[in-house]
């Protein structure tokens, strides 16, 4: 984590500092609470006043985030978090290791629905397998793509105390097809002082906790950490409290990956039921902005409080955290198909995880497809469409209503593989604009670059489910390519912010 510092107040008339004049402005409300980080950035917002925010705040290098990247959605907003175990500086107190490489132990993406009503926290377990595109090193170069690579690799990539922030971003773009408007870090220190000023936080214990399990090395037992039960910790005990594994549960990652979606829930409720005031939120945000890394787009006090004002309408109930769906492979963890595949095109959709569209006031069925943003013009756009599915006649299907916008189909055949869950298009150099002109005739699809010239669409399953049976009137747009709810064996394993924090800590 670079230094950070607080700039001198700013004088005015009358000998009035720049902080005394803005004090007026910071009676703001905010509502809706949404991660431990998301939270320092929205009561930054209300504090600013206090604050030398600017010179507190520390942002990492975007030129290390990919050129070739997913479309940015209409409205709405896409955040990553991560953890940072880091055990380099004031961390190496409190991480029970050493070393200066940077590690992250704990990624969220946060999807704020176009409505500013809802959201989702989808967590990617740390040993998840999964594909690490091209990465930006310290000396400039990129490194090579790596398959089949923990997920939590990515952070380490260039072997720096920082991290790479940016590598992760690249990563969960590619895995989920969403465009990641911002990424914030925050590190060991930095979360145990956040919850030591908010005056710790209300969790549950589902059993007697001991030394020897937040750290295995130990050789014996030793003392009580936590009993069993409900109970507030802040500081050094609310971080063991979410990074505890071993003696919970299988002792596995999912088992703590749980828990901390209960300590967030917990944390949004007090903070909200607590209400915001200058006195409790001025320490908060000192506190936040000296321990946080942002990209670029959330680096500035003007740029925080514009962000922080977005999220003031989502509720607890509607703020719902999720782990992407996994399944044991050996000691690591794999995606399952399609569950994974069907819960990324809901977001990119805005489908919430029970399947109510969450795209806004005034958005109806018809708002996603290309009219809701005027009409699709193919011309001078060649595509090659392929079928990736065992559903008969689905590229001469999607063929037909590309000609009607005008594109010029090059090509319909079958893919070389038929198990496409998501619709896919693909893009060679220089193609990025036509192929987000052909994403409006496809919602939710992912978009991928590729080293091959033209353009191409692959047709997933969710596509097939929008192609009428045989019989029916065919749609005039494909506003039905927004998926429904979700297996219930995947929305039901969902958490909201206002549930029991005693209820489903562990897995195993």
């Amino acid at each position: 984590m670079t230094g950070s510092h607080k700039a001198a107040p700013e004088r005015g008339a009358g000998g009035r500092t720049a902080r005394g004049r803005r004090r007026k402005r910071s009676r703001l409300r905010v509502a809706a609470l949404i991660s431990v980080p998301l939270i320092v950035l929205l009561t930054a917002g209300v504090g600013w006043g206090y604050l030398r925010l600017n010179g507190n705040i520390s942002t990492f290098d975007a030129d290390g985030i990919s050129a070739s990247r997913p479309p940015a959605a209409l409205s709405g907003q896409n955040v990553l978090v991560i953890g940072s175990d880091s055990r380099s500086g004031d961390n190496a107190k409190l991480g029970g290791g050493s070393g200066d490489v940077g590690r992250s132990d704990t990624a969220f993406l946060l999807h704020v629905y176009a409505d500013h009503r809802h959201a989702v926290a989808v967590s990617i377990p740390r040993d998840t397998l999964v594909d690490i595109p091209p990465c930006r090193l310290p000396d400039g170069t990129w490194t090579q793509p790596q398959t089949n690579a923990m997920f939590n690799s990515a952070f380490s990539v260039g072997l720096t105390a920082q991290g790479n922030p940016a590598c992760v971003q690249n990563t969960v773009e590619q895995l989920s097809g969403l465009r990641v408007d911002h990424t914030v870090v925050v590190d060991f220190e930095g979360f145990s002082t956040m919850t030591s000023v908010i005056g710790g936080i209300r969790v549950c214990v589902p059993k007697d906790v001991y030394q020897g399990d937040l750290n295995p090395n130990r050789g014996s037992r030793g003392g009580l950490i936590f009993a069993k039960g409900p109970q507030t910790v802040s500081g050094r005990k609310a971080l063991d409290y979410v990074r505890i594994r071993h003696g919970i549960g299988d002792g596995s990652d999912i088992g703590r990956i749980q828990r901390q979606q209960a300590f967030v829930s917990s944390l949004i409720k007090k903070v909200k039921d607590e209400g915001l005031s200058p006195t409790t939120l001025l320490p908060l945000a000192d506190a936040a902005t000296r321990s946080l890394t942002v990209d670029p787009g959330l680096g500035s006090a003007e740029k925080l409080i514009s962000f922080a004002m977005s999220l003031k309408n989502v509720d607890l109930h509607n703020t719902k955290f999720i782990t992407l769906p996994w399944r044991y492979q050996g000691a690591r963890v794999a995606i399952v198909h399609p569950d994974a595949d069907a819960l990324w095109a809901a977001i990119r959709a805005d489908r919430t995880l029970d399947g109510k569209d969450a795209r806004g006031e005034g958005a109806g069925s018809a708002s996603a497809s290309p009219s809701a943003t005027g009409p699709v013009s193919g011309a001078g756009i060649s595509v090659a469409v392929y079928n990736g599915t065992t559903v008969t006649g689905l590229a001469a299907h999607a063929a037909d209503i590309l000609r009607g916008d005008d594109f010029t189909v090059t090509r319909t055949a079958t893919a070389p593989l038929q198990d496409h869950t998501s619709t896919v298009i693909e893009y060679g150099p220089g193609g990025q604009d036509q192929a987000a002109t052909l994403a409006r005739v496809f919602p939710g699809a992912q978009l991928r670059s590729a080293t091959a010239p033209g353009i191409s669409v692959t047709l997933g399953l969710d596509y097939a489910a929008t192609v009428p049976s045989p019989g029916a009137s065919a749609p005039t747009a494909l506003s039905s390519a927004v998926p429904t709810a979700l297996p219930s064996e995947v929305a039901g394993k969902a958490r909201s912010a206002d549930d029991d924090p005693c209820s489903n800590l562990s897995y195993g």
